[in-house]
């Protein structure tokens, strides 16, 4: 067992180190941020500890625009550092730490006003491309209204004068979070999912460590650590309550809602970034697949579930249909996804206009908390809540070089891809399903393929899900940490979102494989099924309800995975 495989027996292994080990520092929370921050603390030589009650990435971290991003809007706003920051970032994942997981996508911006739009908003790309823009992907090209039709046949030819296409980078946000955490694991962190803190424990005026509860069996132990970083993102004021102490800056949450619709609905050869009257509209390229959203309003409801509504859909369908010759329908819709973005809240009541900068403070001694900020400058937040932590460490911390760590998949991912068909001859695939394995795991790729050994029935496609092969629901078990159906359907893979069926389909198969690993009797596979279903069927019910509380009612019907977790904290 290597210590980047969260499997069940680097699961109770990591419960001992929990029990019986200090920690420099714990981090709370396995979103992008808190996987992050574990890998920067242990790639500076520090004993560190990532606990997260429910999964890796379940909450913010999964439901993303699954970009890394400038971000073009944030000029508008004259936030340059910001842009500035994350280009930077966005070049790092490109060319360093995850060529494998973020790739370059295109965008059309369509203009629409004639004589001041074209030089206004090239000004605006041109100091994007000279900020880092356009340092490993094209700079901006400028398109005539045939230019731009040709690109995107899909396009009302009143819809647009003209465009700009320029380019930023993606990524499966999940994978990308679950990579970061088994990154951390691998450089020595204890990452343990299902693990939710309940209480701080304090020496004097002190916060000494955390006391956990295993949400899965129910067990509770003590961490001890030097510091606690509170990386919950819009569950920050929620723990800043719990430890009794006065936070330094309010969360607020804003809800993103994207729909998922075919790739054949949308004639493209780009993505598209629409103007809106209260911000952007982002159709993303995602395999056979166009990501259209996102909405942006204030959601004061269940912050672990999310709910879009009909009207969040309809927004998204009338904006982008204003656009599209042939409209989108609520029947051509594959999958919805709600998201909440952790704010710092600010004067303003519009949360687009709100800080995407994040903050950190050190709220009492031995604990820190940070937030704010957007998924692709996670890395720099993680460094920061690492450097206001040093003060209540013993000696003085090494400074971060996540900049020059690659993500476990990363070293040696650009050879194999040149090596795909003879890695296909090898195992009996063809070679674009080896392609897309190596852009889901990159180097990895022999430790899933590993699994398959002597059993060749796993390296047939996932029946009702095909993009998928067996044996990847079995590696998101015995390697990825995946601890329920719900984290190999919604995470691991990106099923629930990508079929129409949701999920629901291919359950019982999913259940069974996952069940193989994990020890599942025939009742627990069933539970499991039953639980997924329901959660489906809640998300579509919530779905078709007119308001944030009829819909946040209906999804909260549907149970818990993990079932400890509606047990009062504290």
């Amino acid at each position: 067992m290597t210590e980047a495989e969260l499997g069940p027996a680097a699961r109770e292994e990591s419960w001992r180190r929990l029990s019986d080990q200090t920690f420099d520092l714990v981090v709370i929370g396995g979103g992008v941020v808190g996987a992050g921050t574990a890998l920067d603390a242990a790639t500076r030589g520090l004993r560190v500890a990532l606990v997260e009650a429910r999964d890796l990435a379940s909450g913010t971290s999964s439901r993303s625009s699954k970009l890394f991003h400038g971000g073009l809007r944030y000029l508008e706003q004259l936030e340059f550092g910001l842009v500035r920051e994350a280009l930077r970032e966005r070049e790092l994942m490109l060319t360093t730490i995850a060529p494998h997981l973020v790739k370059p996508v295109s965008f059309l911006y369509p203009l629409t006003h004639r004589v001041w739009e074209r030089p206004y908003t090239a000004a605006g790309l041109f100091l994007y491309d000279t900020m880092g823009g356009a340092r490993s992907v094209p700079g901006q090209k400028h398109l005539t209204r045939a230019g731009a039709l040709r690109m995107v046949p899909a396009l009302k030819r009143n819809a647009l004068i003209g465009g700009i296409r320029y380019y930023d980078a993606q990524s499966d946000d999940a994978r990308h979070t679950m990579t970061v955490a088994r990154t951390a694991a691998h450089y020595g962190a204890v990452v343990r999912t299902s693990t939710q803190v309940v209480e701080f424990l304090r020496e004097a005026d002190r916060v000494s460590g955390v006391r956990v509860r295993d949400v899965e069996d129910g067990r509770e132990t003590e961490v001890r650590a030097n510091a606690v970083i509170n990386c919950t993102g819009v569950w920050t004021d929620e723990l800043q309550r719990l430890s009794g102490s006065r936070g330094r800056f309010r969360v607020r949450a804003s809800k993103g809602v994207h729909i998922v619709v075919p790739r054949d609905r949308i004639v493209s050869e780009s993505g598209l970034i629409l103007r809106t009257e209260k911000s952007v509209l982002f159709v993303i390229p995602w395999r056979n697949h166009w990501i259209v959203g996102t909405t942006d309003t204030d959601w004061n409801l269940d912050l672990a579930h999310p709910a879009a509504t009909e009207h969040d859909i309809d927004y998204i369908l009338e904006h982008v249909n204003s656009v599209l010759a042939t409209p989108l329908t609520h029947d051509d819709i594959e999958g919805v996804y709600a998201g909440l973005r952790p704010l710092l809240a600010g004067e303003s009541e519009e949360t687009s206009k709100l800080s995407r900068e994040h903050a950190v403070a050190r709220v009492a001694p031995g604990l820190v908390a940070i937030a704010g900020g957007k998924y692709t400058t996670y890395r720099v937040m993680a460094a920061d809540a690492v450097d206001a932590a040093a003060v209540d460490l013993p000696g003085r911390p090494q400074p971060s070089i996540t900049d020059k760590v690659p993500l476990l998949g990363a070293d040696g991912y650009h050879a194999l891809v040149n090596q795909a068909d003879h890695l296909a001859a090898q195992h009996g695939l063809h070679p674009y399903r080896v392609r897309h394995l190596l852009d889901r795991y990159g180097s990895l790729v022999h430790e899933v393929l590993a699994v398959a050994e002597g059993r060749p029935e796993l390296l047939r496609p996932i029946e009702h899900a095909p993009d998928y092969l067996a044996v990847e629901a079995v590696y998101a078990a015995s390697h990825e940490g995946a601890l329920h159906l719900e984290d190999v359907l919604a995470r691991r893979t990106r099923i629930s979102i990508e079929y129409p069926h949701r999920g629901v389909d291919c359950a019982p198969q999913v259940a069974m494989l996952v069940g193989q690993v994990l020890g599942w009797s025939d009742e627990t596979i069933a539970h499991e099924v039953e639980v997924y279903t329901a959660r489906v069927a809640a998300e579509r019910d919530s779905q078709t309800q007119p308001s944030d509380e009829a819909a946040d009612a209906r999804r909260a019907s549907a149970p818990e995975a993990r079932a400890r977790l509606t047990e009062p904290v504290g």
